[in-house]
Parts: structure tokens; C-alpha cells; sequence
């Protein structure tokens, strides 16, 4: 792995690792993920392959990064507290977060420096799977999907949550600071 896949990798480990001391729900909850991913899938895509069962594979593994995102998603506590929207992620969703980040870094890891890249070769010929791009494509687009989906999952059930306080005397916003 490059030092930019690390520096990557652990900057977004370390997103939800900021989300477990509560804080508020601001644009930067929102924009600091989806901006990492947006690098890497600027960095790493290419092409989307779709020879043999490369799309199989990229299917599977960008549904994973969605179930994953979801979860995540829905065990971050969001509350109001004085007017102001809350995060706190909950010890689920660090764990879901790290398994995702953690099973992409190791698979590279093994691949590139364990011994693991002829396993992944025979598993590409006896799956049709044509090469090294579609592995690259699927694991991104895991990465982005899990992204995507935890933060989508966030800001609609912030938004649901600042919509079910709204009798209150002030409804929460989202902070444009923090």
C-alpha cells in the first residue's frame, strides 16, 4: 500500500472514531467523508470493468459496503440537545466502520505483501473475474457506497429527528459551525 492509501484508509477510520465523543451535527459530519471518498474515487477509478463477472463482483461488494453504511448509520445516536442536533456513534457502528475500512486494508495487505495475490488469481479464473481493475473497482466503489449510505442514513434521520422536535419552542437546525 502506498502512504496515500494509508493516510486515506485511517483518515476515514478516524471519522467515526471523532463521532464517539458526541458533538454537533454540523456540515463538517457531511462533508469531511464524502470528500475523502471522492478523492479516492477520482485517485483509483478509472474504468468500471464489466467482462466475465467482474459486475457480479462489484455488485456484491458495493452491497456490502451498503448494508454496512446503513448499519452504521442507524446505530449513530443522534439527539437534540438545547436546540442543536447531537452525534454520538455508537460502539456498533465504530465497529461496523472499522470492519469494513479494516477488511479492505487487510485484503490489500495480504494481496500485496502476504502471499495472497496467487489465491486471488486462481479465485479470478475459476470466477471469471477478468483482473486487477475489477478487484480495484469493487473495494472503491465498498468504500464509497458505505460512505455514501452511513451519511445519507445520518442526515435523514437527523433531519426526521429535528422534524419530530419541531414543537419545540426552537427547532434544531443543522449548525453551520461547530
Amino acid at each position: 500500500m502506498t502512504t496515500t492509501e494509508w493516510i486515506t484508509d485511517i483518515a476515514l477510520v478516524l471519522v467515526v472514531f471523532r463521532q464517539l465523543r458526541e458533538g454537533r451535527l454540523d456540515h463538517k459530519t457531511f462533508l469531511i467523508p464524502l470528500g475523502i471518498v471522492a478523492f479516492v474515487a477520482y485517485s483509483y477509478l478509472d474504468s468500471v470493468p464489466t467482462g466475465g463477472n467482474d459486475l457480479v463482483l462489484i455488485a456484491a461488494l458495493a452491497g456490502a459496503g451498503a448494508v454496512l453504511g446503513v448499519a452504521g448509520g442507524l446505530y449513530t445516536r443522534i439527539r437534540v440537545l438545547d436546540g442543536h442536533l447531537m452525534i454520538k456513534a455508537g460502539a456498533v457502528s465504530a465497529i461496523l466502520w472499522v470492519l469494513g475500512m479494516g477488511a479492505r486494508m487487510g485484503f490489500q495487505v495480504w494481496v500485496e505483501h502476504g502471499g495472497g495475490a496467487g489465491d486471488v488469481a486462481r479465485f479470478s479464473v475459476a470466477h471469471h473475474i477478468t483482473g486487477d481493475q475489477a478487484w480495484v473497482t469493487a473495494f472503491v466503489l465498498m468504500a464509497v457506497t458505505e460512505v455514501v449510505t452511513r451519511v445519507a442514513t445520518i442526515y435523514v434521520r437527523s433531519r426526521a429527528r429535528a422534524g419530530a422536535a419541531a414543537g419545540a419552542p426552537a427547532a434544531p437546525v443543522l449548525d453551520r459551525t461547530a
